[in-house]
């Protein structure tokens, strides 16, 4: 396993589970579990998955101790526009059936951020999360926070792969002390078309989704794949053990394209 430390000394671990669209009666239990087993820390959850229940449900099979894991949720928009984080947070731990939270965010820039800002720093402060970040803000979205005078963000969780790499954006993050997350590091399977990663994994005696996720460690960041299938989620965590040269780094740099595979946080609908 390898760390990144936070702006307030908080390790993270920088493999992290992701559970986007894994069904929470069917699926989130076993694969949290699974997960859990092959050495995952990290487990990266949100409020409008609804699969914290099942999230909670895998922690508890695991044997794995709370204090062992990194745990992230989100608020979601419809709560941050009702002004009701607080209210979304202990709902969210209720379900996730623990008294505080690793890591939470704002899920995107909608109407309220700043209320929901303080809110969190609120809860910052009382202790019942031990870091708090956004998800998908852009630099004009973080400077309505510090326009507030509100505390900068530890982390910014943003689409980022070797299409969308984003790496004038990483900068400005890196100057101000925001560490990136990474959604999506592996394109939603479309690293699979790239014929440079089929060829770095015969080149390292790895698979192709390795070669991204190592990567990802390389440039720093924290990285969130997500599979239901036990034989990937061990896959995805085994990269630990070689590094890519600087020129196959180089080379994974040619594929940038800046198309996003998400939506702009700019143009969301919902």
């Amino acid at each position: 396993m390898e760390f990144i430390t936070l702006s307030n000394g908080l390790k993270i671990p920088q493999i992290g589970f992701g559970v986007w669209q894994v069904d929470n009666e069917t699926e989130a239990p076993a694969a949290v579990e699974e997960a859990l087993r092959v050495g995952y820390r990290h487990i990266d959850t949100a409020a409008t998955y609804g699969n914290e229940e099942g999230v909670a449900k895998g922690i508890i099979a695991s044997g794995v101790a709370r204090e062992d894991i990194f745990l992230t949720s989100k608020i979601w928009n419809d709560d941050i526009r009702a002004g009701r984080t607080k209210e979304a947070f202990q709902e969210s731990l209720n379900r996730l059936k623990t008294d505080y939270l690793d890591l939470c965010l704002i899920h995107w820039p909608v109407d309220g951020i700043v209320e929901a800002w303080r809110a969190l720093i609120e809860l910052y402060n009382e202790g019942k999360i031990k870091a708090i970040g956004v998800s998908n803000f852009k630099e004009h979205h973080l400077e309505q926070l510090e326009a507030a005078g509100l505390m900068t963000p530890m982390v910014n969780q943003i689409e980022l792969h070797p299409q969308l790499p984003q790496h004038e954006y990483v900068n400005y993050l890196s100057k101000k002390g925001i560490h990136v997350e990474a959604w999506s590091p592996l394109m939603q399977g479309k690293f699979l078309d790239f014929d440079l990663f089929h060829q770095l994994a015969e080149k390292y005696r790895k698979s192709p989704s390795q070669i991204v996720l190592r990567w990802h460690l390389q440039l720093g960041r924290v990285a969130l794949p997500k599979s239901i299938t036990p034989t990937r989620i061990k896959e995805n965590f085994d990269v630990f053990d070689f590094e890519l040269s600087s020129e196959d780094m180089d080379a994974i740099a040619t594929l940038a394209t800046n198309v996003r595979m998400g939506p702009d946080p700019d143009e969301i609908q919902f």
